[in-house]
């Protein structure tokens, strides 16, 4: 399925807003949007919520042989999907160029940046090593996927820990965590992405673009820091020549924000590391808001209760005390067995009894006539004909 394709009307809007330096979402030029980093129950697990974009990843990992060229090393692996539920433009089980661009970032900026230390992942040279493998998947697609992709990578990689081991010769025992308790992948840096968006042609710039700005770009460049201030990777994309001014001018607001992404990491380990060890709730329901219900809640209305007694007391002795005796009206007898009380002693219900008892007059008997036919038909009764 396509996705719906910009009108000219908004094409046009976005760019004169870009050129007032005003976004949709009220941000400014190089202002991030809001960054939530939650983990799961399991080790290695890891939600990232970048606005509305949100990533979901998972570290696993298994022993596996070495590789020939490097048979003291362990293997790091790299896999990022898109599916549907994202967004209506990716299409399952099909490598897009956006899907092969994001992995080949990915595996650039974690992989190729030496960020963990793969030699500490062999168990026997030549034999048995560990593989990492980080599964990232998309859960909706708004914008700045590189970014979220990295920091939800780097998060669930700080956030794994591999099962001990023991080796006696050439038996290897993998102890579970019940057993011994699991231990943390050895992490040198943290290299985390920071987009950059360019616009007519290299005009204004902007950081952390959304889906629809990413929709009317020129260019896109891309820098890879950790909070040193090294670089591990750089990549521009777009077509478009950036001059070299451009260039240090990103690396300077990357190196800001990256160290901002940074703290913010790990704090979110300290906490998670701070709410297992005393034995509290985790995980990604603790971390959900949560929505109560409000309707049958009510606000408590402020009463006052000084000088109470003294009022109540000012009300009942201004309140007149009738002494007047109210006389009751004796019953009146109307007819046997009926007795009438209170005022208004004639009958209001209508007709009275003596006339509907009165009995029928001769007159009325002649007027009544009735016509019996010999048909087979439903007898027809005439009552009160008129005269004509």
């Amino acid at each position: 399925m396509r996705d719906t394709p910009l009108s000219n009307c908004e094409r046009r809007f976005l760019l004169k807003a870009i050129e007032e330096k005003k976004r949709l979402d009220g941000r400014q030029t190089y202002d991030y949007r809001n960054i939530k980093i939650s983990f799961g129950t399991d080790y290695g697990c890891c939600i990232v919520e970048l606005g509305k974009t949100r990533v979901l990843c998972q570290v696993s990992c298994e022993l596996v042989p070495p590789k020939d060229s490097r048979p003291t090393e362990g293997i790091m692996f790299f896999n990022l999907e898109l599916s549907p539920m994202a967004s209506p433009a990716f299409e399952p089980n099909r490598q897009s160029e956006l899907l092969v661009t994001l992995n080949r970032q990915l595996e650039r900026c974690l992989r190729n940046s030496k960020c963990i230390d793969t030699e500490s992942l062999c168990v026997v040279s030549g034999e048995k090593v560990w593989q990492i493998r980080v599964d990232v998947h998309v859960l909706n697609h708004d914008g700045n996927l590189m970014d979220a992709a990295s920091i939800a990578a780097i998060s669930a990689l700080s956030h794994f820990r591999r099962p001990d081991v023991a080796i006696q010769g050439r038996d290897v025992t993998v102890f579970s965590p019940e057993e011994r308790d699991p231990i943390p992948l050895s992490i040198y840096h943290m290299p985390i992405c920071v987009s950059f968006a360019f616009f007519l042609q290299g005009s204004y710039l902007l950081v952390d673009p959304c889906e629809r700005e990413e929709r009317v770009k020129d260019g896109l460049l891309v820098i890879a820091m950790n909070k040193h201030r090294e670089i591990c990777s750089i990549q521009s994309s777009g077509g478009i020549m950036l001059l070299k001014d451009q260039v240090l001018r990103c690396s300077k607001i990357a190196s800001v924000k990256v160290s901002e992404i940074t703290e913010l990491i790990n704090k979110a380990l300290e906490n998670d590391r701070k709410i297992r060890k005393e034995g509290g709730k985790f995980g990604f329901a603790e971390s959900m808001p949560k929505e109560r219900i409000t309707t049958l809640k009510r606000d408590e209305a402020p009463v006052e209760m000084t000088d109470v007694e003294e009022t109540a007391k000012d009300i009942v002795n201004r309140t007149e005390t009738t002494t007047e005796v109210v006389s009751v009206p004796s019953p009146v007898l109307v007819g046997m067995g009926t007795a009438q009380v209170g005022e208004g002693i004639v009958n209001s219900w209508g007709l009275d009894e003596e006339e509907e008892d009165e009995p029928q007059t001769e007159d009325t008997k002649t007027d009544e006539v009735m016509v019996i036919s010999d048909s087979e038909e439903e007898e027809v009764v005439i009552l009160n004909e008129e005269v004509q």
